[in-house]
């Protein structure tokens, strides 16, 4: 089972300094007074382990948290059933949903389904301008996917709008007030992506998966270059924009286009900022040292990925999955070989950490589907600070046993990464991984749900805290 199957601010950490003064022998007494050790520095957490907080509970499927820069100290749940929800700076979740955009979605599937609303993003001005923005799956337009089979229709639109905070009401947002800025047509129930986030430079990036199905071909799944494997929406430019990262200016008609964007002024899709992906679900960009940009990609039956993403960069879908060279006709095993750079000469990177999926018939497998993560940045746990943490829905199909890891950032090669030891979780988390989320103090939360479809209450978000 696939998931369709997405930073602000920088933390200072200060350090007490404890300053002794020698002791004096007395004439009168010959024997040199020890002093006593010095006490540990205040906020010492070298003896704590990760630990997990509990901040909201009876939720039906949480995919986003997030925190405004605007002071407030308030966290947005969103929910892929439509509902956004506010905890106060008092701990408190509020009565009401600060938006409700249910209305507008295509009609989810209770028992599994990768559509709905996926990703929320803060404007960087957003104390005083109230604007947010919000990916969800609308209903489909009409129409045939091109290529597709007789009678074929598409499953979804992508679309990314704009809102705003109610005049009257800064706890509740404008239903009325949106703004869509760019909708794509999607094939597919599976692999929409869903992250929105706002990097450094103040422009909006945008991950989509490669239409769905599988494999990258079926209907809506375009030709691309390489012939030897069918499909794919992954390592095509120019049709869609599926199977890419997006980087787009919000302040324009609809938006604009970023004049550095890699695509600008030749023939390919100009919103496109990488390619080649299958299903980056989650990825997000690191608050402190060079602001990385770093996405989680889920894998067909053989690897799942994390990419170190750069502009221009081709991440090798359906060419490779992971560092394998990928085949359309047997995707439980390799194609002997395969191209290492593509049609325009571009290399094909290599993910940074590469995990084998647990329906990799060579065994070894780690879990089902990867759930990018986070650089941790915050000041309770000194001894991960700048870890990336990251996940796995689950261990297992059809199984409660979602699992955090967290890697060590290497300046070339390989991530070493290790499960997350997390007190009281001495396994797994016992439910579904359904995303991370950070605050602008740069502590990482996880979100869960004993369900893996959008369904019941029994979704929780935790904070990662120190135990």
């Amino acid at each position: 089972m696939k998931l369709l199957v997405r930073i602000l601010g920088l933390l200072c950490i200060s350090i007490q300094l404890f300053i002794h003064t020698g002791c004096k022998k007395n004439s009168s007494y010959s024997q040199t007074i020890t002093p006593p050790p010095p006490p540990p520095p205040i906020g010492d957490t070298t003896t704590k382990n990760p630990g997990l907080q509990l901040v909201a509970d009876s939720l039906i499927a949480p995919m986003v948290i997030c925190e405004p820069s605007d002071g407030s100290k308030r966290l947005f749940i969103a929910e892929e059933t439509g509902s956004i929800w506010i905890i106060g700076a008092d701990g408190k979740k509020l009565a009401s949903p600060f938006i409700d955009i249910s209305g507008k979605m295509v009609t989810l599937n209770p028992s599994y389904d990768e559509r709905g609303l996926l990703g929320m993003a803060f404007h960087p001005d957003f104390k005083t301008n109230g604007k947010f923005y919000l990916f969800y799956t609308a209903p489909p337009k009409p129409g045939t996917p091109i290529p597709g089979s007789a009678g074929s229709q598409w499953n979804n639109v992508t679309r990314i709008s704009e809102f705003r905070v109610s005049a009257s009401d800064a706890n509740h947002a404008d239903l009325n007030s949106e703004r869509i800025l760019l909708e794509d047509n999607h094939p597919y129930v599976n692999h929409n992506g869903g992250t929105l986030a706002f990097g450094p430079d103040g422009f909006l990036y945008i991950s989509i998966g490669d239409g769905g199905n599988g494999d990258d071909v079926g209907n809506g799944h375009v030709p691309d270059w390489y012939t030897v494997n069918g499909g794919g929406n992954g390592q095509d430019i120019y049709a869609n924009l599926m199977g890419d990262i997006l980087r787009i200016d919000v302040n324009g008609t609809p938006y604009n286009i970023p004049a550095d964007n890699p695509f600008v002024g030749k023939a390919a899709r100009q919103e496109i900022f990488a390619f080649g992906f299958r299903n980056p679900f989650r990825f997000s960009f690191d608050m402190g040292g060079t602001h990385q940009l770093i996405a989680g990609d889920v894998g067909q039956s053989l690897s799942e990925e994390i990419d170190l993403v750069t502009k221009g960069g081709n991440y090798g879908w359906n060419v490779k999955e992971g560092t394998h060279c990928f085949n359309t006709d047997n995707d439980h095993a390799d194609r002997a070989s395969c191209p290492a750079t593509d049609s325009a000469g571009n290399p094909l990177t290599d993910p940074v950490i590469e995990l084998v999926n647990n329906a990799n018939p060579k065994g070894g497998g780690v879990g089902n589907a990867v759930i990018g993560g986070y650089v941790y940045r915050g000041s309770a746990l000194p001894s991960l600070q700048g870890k990336y943490f990251f996940g796995m829905f689950s261990t297992t199909d059809n199984a409660k046993t979602g699992k955090v890891f967290s890697a060590s950032i290497t300046a070339s090669g390989n991530w070493p990464y290790s499960a997350l030891a997390l007190v009281g979780y001495p396994t797994d988390l016992g439910s579904y991984l359904k995303s991370f989320g950070q605050d602008q103090n740069g502590e990482i939360y996880v979100l869960t749900s004993d369900q893996s479809g959008p369904q019941g209450n029994s979704g929780k978000v935790y904070k990662i805290v120190a135990r």
